[in-house]
């Protein structure tokens, strides 16, 4: 067990220089991984936090940082920290206009930002936001500022400044300001201490069967607050860090590393069963019959019943033949995968666990630092379709109407510059209202059902829950995006983005020429098979939930696009304004 600490920047005496690892982080460029040493780290930070100081960074200044995951991130996090500094993460992919937002809601003084496409995005947002006084490029670009400018201004006479400022920051000051990307108007900036991050992870450590022996690979971005807490809790254990290039070299990189964790959101793992159970679909004979029986067995599983000797024997050796080449493709050491930010479809997490590849579902906002409750893999304590036991310190009830209420010292200190909007979220209790609807199962795993604002009431007077119809139909492997509607409407509809990977392959099994996704969702054949797994499903709910009409479209939602935010999660009124056409169609 790790030393407590008070303060998120303690872990580089705690845990950074204890274990003094070889490869604390490690990035790969220009195919060559690069390994950052413990020293080499903690003489960074501490160059850097002089530097800043050098150059008129005092305590509550704001920083923001708009960066891929590198260890440069990381640098510069614990950086601002020491010196009092308030940092400001930012999602690279969101816009100009947001950008412009955050500064000056913020009054950033400084930004870090990754790479040249970040720095002209940052230079357009700053040229509205007069508070931002320089922008530094951690990627050399010339004629621009280059972030080891800063260190290279460091003062050591400033060495006992530093230390002063360090011992006078408290664990209940504001260490980070995360905006949420919100699916309804502007981000709100969430405030959270020291304390609110510490007490996380210190309540999750001991839930993840790792130690300092063990390697995680990230790829999901720093400036989400679960990578980032998950983060801190791998350095309090001494493991090392490596990062993915990006989502496109997942795979090699898994192969490279060899991880024993990893953190993800439940579509990366849709897609990975995608692509295997395309290509078991692509075998043929004795092969294919084995790799669909290997399949069939493991949407069975539950790792809390016990099957009996015939079921034991049979995995053993679905295992063997087909379930070990998963765990491969993984990387062959996987302890755990945590998986966040939407709800991970039951069929997912049992045949992951039939493969031997524990999945951990856990829930959490952005306002709670932001685990609230997680499945648990070792000792064994979960349930699947569950985002499992509230974590130790927190206290969560529900309310009458089935909102899920949380108190405890991971809730936010509030929203900046947004008092009212803070009381209308914790209530002077200090009950905070997540927005979302929930049970808890047993009396003690939490179950989500929907979101609280997202319930509508059709013509009928009847309510019906969006995500729930939304979360069972995309266990098709036909659908990969979908959003139902209904607002007043005598039934419920769904505009829906198939699977388009998997249609391919049932086009070709069916003897059907593919011609383009835009016209093979005119494909008669195509509605049919969309149209019996919407059947298939709707039996599972009442008549007046079920959906009645659906709309096929070719192109996937994104954060570009702006119909979904950078967590993944459905903007449902840009979502209906912009198919607004195809919507009322619908309904005539």
């Amino acid at each position: 067990m790790s030393q407590p600490i008070n303060r998120v920047f303690e872990l580089l005496d705690t845990s950074i220089a204890k274990y003094n690892k070889p490869d604390v982080f490690a990035s790969k460029i220009k195919g060559e991984w690069h390994r950052l040493t413990a020293n080499d780290f903690l003489q960074a930070i501490n160059q850097l936090s002089l530097g800043l100081l050098s150059i008129g960074i005092e305590k509550d200044d704001k920083i923001a940082v708009i960066s891929e995951s590198r260890p440069e991130w990381n640098i510069v996090d614990f950086a601002i920290q020491q010196v009092g500094a308030i940092g400001v993460p930012l999602y690279p992919n969101i816009t100009v206009d947001d950008y412009s937002y955050i500064f000056n809601d913020a009054s950033i003084k400084l930004v870090f930002v990754g790479d040249a496409d970040l720095l002209k995005k940052a230079q357009e947002a700053a040229k509205e936001a007069p508070s931002v006084q320089e922008i530094y490029c951690f990627d050399k670009i010339v004629g621009n500022n280059y972030w080891k400018e800063i260190l290279e201004k460091a003062n050591s006479k400033d060495g006992e400044k530093l230390e002063s400022i360090k011992q006078g920051i408290r664990t209940d000051d504001l260490l980070t300001i995360i905006y949420t990307s919100g699916t309804t108007g502007n981000p709100k900036g969430v405030m959270l201490s020291h304390r609110n991050l510490i007490s996380n992870f210190e309540s999750c450590r001991d839930n993840f069967p790792i130690d300092e022996t063990c390697r995680a690979l990230s790829f999901l971005p720093l400036n989400h607050v679960y990578e980032r807490m998950v983060l801190y809790l791998y350095m309090s254990k001494g493991m090392s860090i490596y990062y993915a290039q990006n989502m496109a070299t997942i795979a090699d990189d898994l192969r490279d590393v060899q991880p024993h964790i990893f953190t993800t959101v439940p579509r990366l793992l849709e897609k990975v069963y995608d692509k295997i159970v395309a290509k078991g679909y692509e075998l043929s004979g004795l092969k294919r019959r084995i790799f669909l029986w290997a399949l069939d067995l493991g949407l069975k599983y539950d790792p809390n019943q016990e099957f009996g000797a015939w079921y034991s024997f049979q995995l053993k050796w679905a295992r063997k033949l087909v379930f070990s080449k998963w765990q491969e493709a993984l990387g062959g050491n996987i302890r755990m995968i945590c998986s966040g930010a939407a709800a991970l479809q039951p069929r997912l997490a049992r045949v992951f666990w039939a493969a031997g590849i524990p999945v951990s579902e856990g829930y959490g906002m952005t306002e709670t630092s932001p685990v609230i409750a997680t499945n648990r893999v070792m000792p064994l304590d979960l349930r699947i379709g569950t985002v499992g036991p509230i974590i130790d310190g927190t206290t969560v009830k529900i309310a009458e109407d089935g909102e899920i209420l949380v108190k405890g010292p991971n809730v936010m200190l509030g929203y900046y510059n947004k008092p009212e909007l803070t009381k209308e979220v914790i209530d002077h209790d200090g009950w905070l209202h997540t927005g979302d609807i929930g049970k808890l199962e047993e009396g003690k795993y939490l179950k989500i059902t929907d979101r609280k604002k997202e319930i509508f009431k059709t013509s009928g007077g009847k309510y019906v829950a969006p995500q729930v119809l939304e979360n069972k139909m995309k266990e098709s492997v036909y659908i990969e995006q979908m959003m139902v509607v209904g607002e007043s409407q005598k039934f419920p509809a769904a505009l829906i983005i198939p699977e388009f990977v998997s249609l391919r392959e049932w086009c070709k099994s069916q003897g059907i020429a593919y011609t383009s996704d835009a016209e093979m969702i005119k494909n008669q054949q195509v509605l049919k098979l969309i149209f019996g797994e919407i059947a298939r499903f709707n039996k599972e709910f009442a008549s007046y939930e079920q959906v009645k009409k659906f709309t096929l479209l070719s192109n996937p939602w994104t954060v570009e696009g702006g119909e979904i935010t950078p967590t993944l999660k459905p903007k449902r009124k840009a979502i209906m304004a912009k198919y607004k056409d195809v919507i009322d169609r619908m309904y005539e």
